[in-house]
């Protein structure tokens, strides 16, 4: 089944995870308890997230930032869920919320409901990064629910790579730590330990993934993810940064674009949905979205990444027999993209 459209820039990345202040780049946050022993599991949670409007499930890893339960993870790992859970090494599982994400950097950020105490993680300095050095990274290898540990070296900094997930989009992620340490799904949203503090985000692993070359894994600079928490704790929403709940609109776009170069063609649409409401049905082709010409799938997700759940849009398409329609829909609270 194809996802769901509910917002976005080119969608996902990989595929199967706050007081903003230098506490975090201290290794430390405001209340967290003291740890008698680090170990490199410290700080580090299992995430697990249901995509019921597909009918799936994916795992990933995430790294505690607060010990009120602010937690970093890859926009990939809650990419399309519908309920996210997340696990401490202690056994405790909290509900979670998504508080916003950039989908170009691959970055998210969640909110535990009811949790206090938790450990927090050690954050250290990417820009300090150098090829050669040993590091370890940690994740739920395989979505087996328990936590994992790897050992390798920094091959690269600066990295430009290309990843592409199952339905065929495409993400150019700048700036990438490159490892040797050996990640596999399930690791996503992890972190990159040097000397027992986190300088990256494990982002991607070689197997499930198709990248333009290597094999090695690739981490998002801890600095960079850091900076876009803080943009979404302060609720500064941006091109490239969502805040805040996701619109939805109901409908699935044909992979790639089906339309002939003019508009998205519309491949299935959600009982129920806003979409459906308005009269919109598979086999359709938008044209026009909230003012905008539709181009490709990629102008729709653009738009529902810029508007709030309720914001009305003027929706223009052309039904299956030719006729122009077009209609007001107020997109729903959906999945984040």
């Amino acid at each position: 089944m194809k996802k769901l459209l509910s917002l976005a820039v080119p969608a996902a990345l990989v595929a199967t995870a706050i007081v903003v202040g230098s506490a975090w780049l201290s290794g430390g946050a405001s209340g967290a308890p003291a740890a008698a022993a680090r170990t490199p599991r410290s700080g580090v949670v299992v995430i697990t997230t249901r995509l019921s409007v597909a009918g799936e499930t994916s795992a990933g890893t995430g790294i505690v930032l607060t010990s009120s339960g602010r937690v970093l993870t890859n926009n990939h790992v809650i990419r399309g869920a519908t309920s996210v859970s997340v696990t401490t090494p202690s056994g405790h599982s909290y509900p979670a919320t998504v508080q916003g994400y950039s989908i170009s950097k691959d970055v998210a950020l969640l909110k535990l409901s009811g949790a206090h105490g938790l450990v927090t993680a050690s954050i250290g300095d990417s820009n300090r990064v150098q090829v050669g050095q040993s590091v370890t990274a940690v994740g739920n290898a395989g979505g087996s629910g328990s936590l994992s540990v790897v050992t390798g070296k920094i091959t690269d900094t600066g990295r430009v790579i290309t990843v592409t997930d199952s339905e065929g989009n495409t993400a150019r992620l700048t700036d990438m730590i490159e490892t040797s340490a050996p990640l596999v799904p399930g690791d996503s949203g992890g972190p990159l330990l040097l000397g027992g503090r986190v300088i990256g985000i494990d982002a991607a692993g070689p197997r499930g993934f198709r990248f333009e070359s290597g094999s090695d894994g690739f981490a998002i600079p801890i600095n960079t993810a850091v900076s876009l928490a803080g943009q979404i704790q302060s609720g500064r929403r941006s091109s490239t940064v969502h805040v805040g709940p996701t619109a939805f609109l109901g409908v699935a776009l044909a992979t790639p674009d089906a339309s002939g170069g003019t508009g998205a063609a519309v491949e299935q649409v959600v009982a129920g949905s806003p979409a459906d409401r308005a009269g919109i049905a598979a086999g359709d082709v938008l044209t026009a979205i909230g003012g905008r010409t539709v181009t490709s799938r990629n102008v729709v997700r653009s738009v529902l990444l810029q508007t709030s759940p309720g914001h009305p849009l003027k929706v223009k398409w052309t039904d299956g027999t030719g006729v122009p329609r077009s209609a007001t829909v107020r997109p729903v609270s959906g999945p984040p993209q």
